[in-house]
């Protein structure tokens, strides 16, 4: 099953290839909240059975590119529905999409994309508290889901809850370390709003080195130097 997860301005839908059981997502570049970082975010796997724990599988085709595989089982009215409430979200459509959501969260309470991307939606309808709600129900049933702790970051960040942001990105790191997209968020986070200028440095760097094309992160570095003295 497919996700969405809001991008720097608009809804990014991951491309998605979903046969019967077997749900592939894959995470593009704008896939995942990357704010600007003077800006407040807009907020915005693979599973066994039932009684198995999921856990998550990356693949990175290039270096700004990541893949979720989530293996479930859904009814067709589900993912007929999932697919209306994506187009509905990429419409800005939020309350029509959440409603289908909720549905395919009932229909298929063990699969983590409904409920990221209905985080994303009540967030971006101000409803912050059933968005974090939302986030944590996927990360309860995907721990190491690095996507959902990001969103989740981005989440607490809006809400000025900056400490608990930083622990959700590094929980995102600490499952996946090339999730660059945590990376330059976190990043963001210890610049402009802890304040920590080594912490910043670090990850913008570590962001830096796997999206080198990125030149306004190359200008923030050099800014973020100057100002730490190096």
């Amino acid at each position: 099953m497919s996700c969405i997860a809001s991008g720097s301005s608009t809804f990014s839908l991951w491309r998605r290839a979903l046969i019967l059981a077997v749900a592939a997502v894959a995470l593009g570049s704008t896939a995942t909240a990357v704010a600007r970082r003077a800006k407040q975010p807009k907020a915005g796997q693979e599973q066994n059975t039932e009684t198995s724990k999921p856990t998550a599988r990356f693949d990175a085709p290039d270096e700004t590119s990541f893949t979720i595989s989530e293996q479930v089982r859904i009814s067709g009215d589900a993912r007929t529905e999932y697919d209306d409430a994506v187009r509905f979200l990429q419409q800005e459509q939020y309350t029509q999409g959440i409603e289908l959501l909720q549905k395919v969260t009932e229909a298929a309470p063990g699969v983590t994309a409904p409920y990221i991307d209905l985080g994303v939606a009540y967030t971006r309808v101000g409803d912050l508290e059933h968005a974090e709600a939302s986030l944590k129900k996927a990360i309860e049933l995907n721990p190491k889901h690095p996507a959902a702790y990001n969103e989740l970051g981005l989440l607490y960040r809006q809400m000025g809850r900056f400490v608990d942001a930083r622990t959700s990105y590094e929980k995102a790191l600490a499952v996946y370390p090339g999730f660059h997209y945590a990376q330059r968020n976190l990043a963001i986070l210890c610049d402009l709003y802890l304040n920590d200028l080594p912490c910043a440095l670090a990850h913008y760097k570590a962001y830096s080195e796997a999206v080198p094309d990125d030149k306004e992160v190359a200008i923030w570095i050099a800014d973020l130097g100057n100002r730490a003295g190096q």
